[in-house]
């Protein structure tokens, strides 16, 4: 297994896939592996919510540190915020005393933003690209995206910008900080374009939805020069451990697994593939990972599942249906980590509500979602139903047309240039369909509507702590909207808004939908409660590997009920979630047996 990597690995090796896919645990078994077989391996995490030393079983820090169990493995966790700070005073640091005070505050909220983080974490990336401490191997858990790439690879009117004026940043000024940088970063990107030196594996699972983000990502990064892909499916059923049994959800898990590597994107069946199976037990620590590139034999026996608290977990959204249906009106956000399923909940919900008669707007800020097909024949939607989604691009050339028609009109030879490659910025998307995406908030005054995939806590948060996104569009525009005005009052009022945080009873979904929860809780904005999704815990399932698998989800039930006093529970789904009658399943599913779960009572 994993042997198109292990065969001739190259010196830098990127594993990238979103949440939950299972990236961690590959990049930490081919680490394991690559130390095994006498190399010097240094394993690193950029992601935000990374669990590395939780799967390690070795707690990690800034520093390379020995891995217990396995000789001449090393491992090392970037942590961005940390990173970030770091990063912004580099940035800040020359310029006080220098500087008015005013435009030093301005200069640090400027560099609160995502862009900051993400360019910061690329920093110290590069650090490891340009000088890779004496280590055969460096393994990286999430690598650069093709945004980080793209901002860096931008022509570079703002190199001057700070030298020669005093009135703060633009939206690119993270990239102020780069200056020093240059060549360090050049050779970086020269080095992951290199066959030679890197390889980036694509993490996956054989999901349609899954597999459709890694051909975006896969174009997306091939576009930036990293064309040394691979392509690793993990979690592949075993099919012959389904059909003795004959049990359901397990034949329904291998058919749609097979039909999902059937109708594979074009642009990754041409890639080098590797498959790794679904596994009975998590990988963790040294032993398990060695097992996961040679696993033993299924479970030839079920394993019960563990006991959950019937107390706070709610099967189906009727309850909320039903007061959404009694309120005609309101905002429902669906939130967590690509891959959990926030289109399939939302579709469900606005769905069930708009069946009722009820005028539902159902809309999304998410590029990868795909609320046409999750929806179905548009001839059999209600008519109380909407269906819209905030087109990236378009809401970028609007925004850009107005911005260069009212500040742009205002500037002249190098200020309009700066104005200019900073609307060139990736920055001026994420302010562009925020300002689309607190229009469609503002319309649920007088109706309901659902919005799949809101802004990030992060940036939720930086409206509460610094007001950036008000502040930047006031700063391009002639006037803020209103609607941006009043758009956190609109997202902290609880009768107003009811935020969903979907997630998987998995440990990497869990841990980066409670970062995103604390993100929400800080800027003053309480989730109403948790789905835990794809639950094949509430399933029933009898097959044996499922069930093991199954039964390791209890703990995660006990982690997100501590989170949040209402959980929906969503079993995994024999006939799979699409079309109108199966999003109204979804919505009223109804458990019976050993996993029936009650109706939430307070705590």
């Amino acid at each position: 297994m994993l042997e198109h990597i292990l065969a001739a690995p190259t010196r830098y090796l990127l594993f990238t896939g979103k949440g939950g896919v299972g990236k961690t645990s590959i990049s930490s078994a081919v680490a394991v592996a690559l130390a095994d077989r006498g190399a010097r391996v240094l394993l690193v995490s950029t992601d935000p919510a990374s669990n590395l030393s939780e799967v390690l079983g070795t707690s990690l820090g800034g520093e390379p540190k020995q891995v217990a169990g396995v000789d001449r493995l090393f491992g090392l966790d970037i942590d961005p915020l940390a990173a970030a700070a770091a990063y912004r005073e580099r940035v800040v640091g020359p310029y006080r005393g220098t500087l008015p005070p005013q435009v030093i505050a301005g200069i640090e909220e400027q560099l609160s933003g995502s862009c900051t983080v993400e360019i910061a974490a690329f920093d110290q990336f590069t650090e490891l690209l340009a000088d890779p401490r004496g280590f055969d191997h460096v393994v990286f858990d999430t690598a650069p995206t093709g945004h980080t790439l793209r901002m860096l690879s931008l022509p570079g009117a703002w190199t001057s910008y700070l030298d020669g004026n005093q009135v703060g940043v633009t939206c690119v000024g993270p990239l102020a900080g780069l200056t020093q940088q240059r060549a360090r970063y050049r050779a970086a990107l020269s080095a992951l374009r290199d066959s030679g030196t890197a390889t980036l594996a694509l993490v996956t699972r054989p999901d349609a939805g899954a597999l459709s983000e890694a051909s975006r990502a896969s174009e997306e990064l091939a576009a930036e020069g990293l064309t040394n892909q691979l392509l690793v499916l993990n979690g592949v059923f075993p099919i012959s451990a389904s059909e003795p049994a004959g049990d359901p959800v397990a034949v329904a898990y291998a058919s749609r697994q097979r039909s999902a590597l059937a109708t594979m994107p074009q642009s990754l069946g041409q890639l080098p593939r590797e498959e790794v199976c679904l596994q009975q037990n998590p990988p963790l620590g040294p032993a398990g990972f060695r097992s996961l590139l040679a696993p033993g034999d299924t479970p030839t026996a079920p394993r019960p599942g563990g006991k959950t608290d019937e107390r706070t977990l709610e099967a189906g959204f009727e309850s909320l249906v039903e007061s959404l249906v009694a309120s005609r009106r309101g905002l429902v956000m669906t939130m967590g980590k690509g891959g959990v399923g926030k289109t399939t909940v939302a579709a469900s919900l606005a769905l069930a509500v708009a069946r009722r008669g009820v005028p539902v707007v159902l809309s999304t800020t998410d590029p990868a979602a795909h609320l046409e097909q999750t929806l179905g024949d548009s001839d059999e939607l209600p008519p109380a139903l909407v269906v819209e989604r905030i087109d990236p691009e378009a809401a970028t050339a609007a925004y850009t047309a107005e911005v260069l028609t009212s500040a742009g009109a205002r500037l002249e030879g190098s200020a309009r240039d700066v104005l200019l490659e900073d609307l060139r910025s990736p920055c001026t998307q994420e302010i562009a369909v925020f300002r689309e995406f607190a229009k469609t908030v503002a319309r649920a005054e007088d109706r309901v509507v659902v919005l799949d995939t809101a802004p990030s806590g992060h940036t939720l948060l930086l409206l509460d702590a610094a007001r950036t996104f008000r502040q930047e569009v006031s700063r391009r525009a002639d006037e803020l909207p209103v609607e941006v005005e009043r758009l956190l009052d609109r997202l902290s009022d609880r009768d107003y808004t009811r935020v969903l945080v979907v997630t998987l009873a998995e440990p990497t979904p869990v841990h980066e939908a409670q970062a995103l929860q604390e993100d929400l809780l800080r800027a003053g904005i309480a989730p109403m409660a948790w789905v835990i999704n794809q639950s094949l815990l509430a399933s029933a399932t009898r097959d044996p590997l499922l069930a093991q698998i199954a039964s390791h989800e209890s703990r995660w039930f006990d982690v997100v009920r501590d989170l949040c006093q209402t959980v929906f529970v969503v079993p995994w789904q024999v006939t799979p979630p699409v079309g109108v009658a199966g999003l109204l399943t979804l919505a009223g599913q109804r458990l019976s047996g050993a996993t029936r779960l009650a109706e939430p009572v307070p705590r």
